[in-house]
């Protein structure tokens, strides 16, 4: 399901492309690319409820409210996303391309994946999923991109 998600992330969502493409022939498209209808089914399932928490449907107490509360993960969080993922999201906030809300955002899109762990890699994904639909974030996003996509070559120092 996750290679499709990045698959409709890049040709539609990323490169502009006409995103609201009815679902039947997204679907048929995607079956020729060579992807499973069940996978299909749960990665438009996974999109549209991330569509809904940028909506603010089916997570009200998700706010704008600034918190400086320290996240604690539940044992199921831990086990999917793993020490690594858990410091690389609270380095994201202290940069200031996450807050709670996006934070918050993330975890449950990570959480609704049919994988048990998320790699790191896969994190990024998933973060630079929720910023694009997220009015207001273009700077994260940005910030979240060149994380991605701009390779460090030799020493940081």
């Amino acid at each position: 399901m996750f290679d499709i998600l990045v698959y409709l992330f890049e040709n539609y969502i990323h490169n502009e492309a006409d995103v609201y493409v009815n679902h039947a022939d997204l679907t048929k498209e995607l079956s020729k690319a060579g992807f499973h209808d069940d996978d299909i089914f749960r990665a438009l399932k996974w999109l549209d409820r991330l569509s809904a928490l940028q909506e603010n449907h089916i997570k009200p107490y998700l706010t704008k409210a600034v918190s400086t509360a320290t996240r604690i993960y539940t044992a199921e969080e831990y086990r999917k996303i793993d020490t690594a993922g858990q410091g690389f999201l609270m380095f994201l906030e202290q940069i200031n391309v996450l807050d709670a809300t996006t934070r918050e955002m993330v975890i449950d899109r990570v959480m609704d994946l049919d994988a048990a762990s998320i790699s790191l890699e896969d994190l990024k994904w998933v973060v630079l999923m929720v910023l694009f639909n997220v009015p207001g974030k273009e700077t994260a996003y940005a910030q979240m991109e060149d994380l991605i996509f701009d390779e460090v070559d030799g020493p940081l120092h």
